[in-house]
C-alpha cells in the first residue's frame, strides 16, 4: 500500500496557484489540516500508512492513552477497509501541495510552483501522477 518513488502533482482542477495551509472548520479538526500539521512538521516521517492512521487517530480525537494501549487494535480496525492515496487527498486536490514519496515511501510536501515541485515534476526517473479531479 506504500507507493515508492513517485510524485503526485496538484490536480488539474485545483482551485490555487500557489499553496494555502488548511485550516481547520469550526471546532473539529480538518483532514487537510491534520495532514498538512503532519507532514509539514516531520516530513519523509510517515508513510502513507502511517500518515492515514495518525490523521484518522487526531480527526477522531481518540485519546493518546487509548492509542498506547489499544494501537494495533485500532489499526487493524481501521485498516479493514481500503484507504485512498495522496491523490485523493485534500492538499493536491485543493490546497496546491504536491507530495513526493522516497524511495522508503515516507512523504513530504511541496508548494506548487516552488523549485522543489519543479524539480519533481521534470525527474524522468520517479512517477508522476496528478491528483484526483474535485469535479467530472
Amino acid at each position: 500500500m506504500n507507493p515508492v518513488n513517485q510524485f503526485i502533482e496538484i490536480a488539474p482542477d485545483c482551485p490555487t496557484d500557489k499553496a494555502v495551509v488548511p485550516q481547520d472548520k469550526s471546532d473539529k479538526r480538518s483532514i487537510a489540516a491534520i495532514e498538512y500539521q503532519l507532514l509539514s512538521g516531520k516530513p519523509y516521517g510517515y508513510t502513507l500508512e502511517e500518515l492515514k492512521f495518525a490523521t484518522h487517530v487526531l480527526h477522531k480525537q481518540i485519546p493518546p492513552a487509548e492509542v498506547k494501549t489499544r494501537r494495533q487494535q485500532l489499526w487493524d480496525e481501521y485498516f479493514t477497509k481500503p484507504c485512498a492515496c495522496m491523490r485523493a487527498s485534500p492538499l493536491t486536490k485543493k490546497y496546491g501541495w504536491g507530495a513526493h514519496y522516497n524511495e522508503q515511501g515516507k512523504i513530504a510536501i511541496y508548494p506548487v510552483g516552488s523549485v522543489e515541485y519543479r524539480r519533481f515534476v521534470q525527474d524522468g526517473n520517479i512517477k508522476k501522477y496528478c491528483a484526483m479531479r474535485s469535479k467530472r
